[in-house]
């Protein structure tokens, strides 16, 4: 009777271990935790002082002996031990959660985790993020990859025998998968995304400008103003471009400089990494069987991840490509929301070749 209750209080947990954000789902509750992948600690005893958006707070702004660090590069771990605390504590904060009755309870199980990696990950990428969940208290963990995550997340029918093809464009990895029967028949990792855009746009104000400006910075002009289609830099219903004030360090003189740049500008800046991107689109397409790429051709490529919110991105590719473009409904959800799926039909872990570990 007791192990049942416990069972009860146990949650089911599915996350997008993301290089930008981390998301986390409990069954039956949705996602409750949305926090940058970011962690403060001491440099010298290495403890951990905070973690996500108070942690995002300190980046570029912390004293001598304290470092801010974001533990996952180009979709995969760098830092273990960083990552396993911060998992540790995502999973501690969600069993801390209210309505939970554990009080008078010696023990509550630990909880079962899909996570969604990088497609192109090695076996030993995918077993550092699978040893981190099970050491930060899982019972067992489970490995999905993100495009088919996407794809589940975004109601696609992957079991049928047509043809889909998924676009996850993330903060560390760009996702591109021909999904048919419930398996991958193409795909893609494209180790540039949203953090490229961001390098694309401290490079452009330092060779231009002569401008030093942080990363943060630089992610802020990319939701300002950052666009990949004439038509979509602009402001609503004019003809005026976008336009912003950036401060930075004038690299002449070491002084602080401000200056006013426009979307113009920095679609220039972000034009090489969107057209590699596109250029890896086109290459799967390319590889595609032709009976899969018709139905490709009927039913569009569908957009996911944070990028897939850049204007005009899908219009670009449209032009580019020839084919209809879609873009997921809440696209920076849409990985997180196909690992709860796969929490809610576990008959559906063996049909998407998920890899899994148990503790």
């Amino acid at each position: 009777m007791f192990s049942r209750i416990w069972e009860c209080l146990s949650y089911d947990i599915g996350i997008d271990l993301g290089t930008v954000n981390t998301l986390v789902l409990v069954k039956g509750k949705g996602i409750v935790i949305r926090e940058p992948t970011v962690v403060a600690l001491h440099k010298k005893t290495r403890q951990i002082l905070s973690i996500g958006s108070e942690a995002k707070r300190m980046l570029g702004r912390t004293p001598a002996a304290i470092e801010a660090v974001r533990p996952l590069r180009d979709g995969v771990i760098s830092d273990f031990d960083t990552t396993e605390a911060m998992l540790r504590f995502f999973i501690d904060k969600v069993h801390q959660m209210p309505g939970k009755g554990k009080w008078f309870l010696p023990k509550i199980p630990r909880p079962r985790i899909v996570v969604g990696i990088p497609s192109g990950v090695t076996e030993v990428e995918r077993r550092a993020v699978q040893d981190a969940c099970l050491s930060a208290g899982a019972r067992e963990a489970y490995l999905i990859e993100e495009p088919m995550a996407a794809a589940i997340g975004a109601k696609l029918p992957i079991e049928e025998p047509d043809g889909t093809m998924v676009v996850d464009i993330g903060g560390g990895t760009t996702e591109i998968a021909v999904i048919s029967l419930g398996g991958m028949v193409i795909n893609r990792s494209l180790r540039i995304a949203g953090d490229e855009l961001d390098q694309d746009i401290v490079n452009y104000m330092r060779t231009r400008y002569g401008l030093l400006i942080g990363e943060k910075t630089a992610e802020e002009i990319k939701i300002e103003l950052g666009s990949a289609h004439p038509d979509f830099g602009k402001e609503k219903d004019k003809k005026e471009v976008l336009a912003t004030i950036v401060r930075g360090r004038d690299l002449a003189t070491g002084l602080p400089k401000s200056i006013k740049i426009t979307s113009d500008e920095i679609r220039e800046a972000l034009s090489p990494t969107i057209y590699e991107m596109i250029q890896a689109i086109q290459d799967a397409l390319q590889e595609t069987p032709p009976e899969l790429l018709t139905d490709i051709v009927e039913r569009g490529i569908y957009l996911a991840g944070g990028g897939a919110l850049i204007r005009g991105l899908d219009k670009r590719i449209v032009e580019d490509t020839k084919i209809p473009v879609w873009v997921a409904n809440d696209p920076l959800t849409t990985v997180v929301r196909g690992c709860g799926e796969v929490l809610d039909n576990l008959n559906l872990l063996s049909k998407v070749k998920v890899t899994g570990g148990l503790r």
